[in-house]
């Protein structure tokens, strides 16, 4: 995984984790990869790992088991909440760009029409 310097490391696995909970990687109620696993496989100090996933906890999006490690949360309305706060935060910096490079709203939406309507039947549609 690349890090962005301007960011803490564990903000960005909080969003890396969060993102793996939105799009199922890590399905609702299933087991999360432990600390170490997780530490190898993004190259940072579990103590790093760790502070991630209990920021999570402390959001409700995982749950720890005293001696069977931590779990997705299974509540499918936080899971939706989650995937819109992280489709208006892409709506956000879209937005931002878009103005930054003079366009107006209705240019926006035309785009945007045009855009999705070449994406039908893809996956993410």
């Amino acid at each position: 995984m690349q890090f962005d310097t301007s960011t803490p490391i564990w903000v960005q696995l909080v969003a890396d984790f969060s993102r793996r909970m939105a799009t199922g990687t890590w399905a609702a109620g299933a087991r999360v990869p432990g600390v170490r696993e997780l530490a190898v496989d993004v190259g940072v100090n579990p103590n790093t790992v760790q502070r991630a996933l209990a920021e999570l906890e402390r959001a409700g999006l995982c749950r720890s088991e005293r001696t069977a490690g931590r779990y997705v949360t299974d509540d499918e309305d936080r899971l939706d909440r989650l995937r819109i706060e992280l489709v208006g935060d892409a709506a956000d910096d879209f937005i931002r760009r878009a103005r930054g490079l003079g366009m107006g709203r209705a240019q926006v939406q035309e785009l945007l029409e045009e855009r999705w309507n070449d994406h039908d039947g893809d996956d993410r549609a």
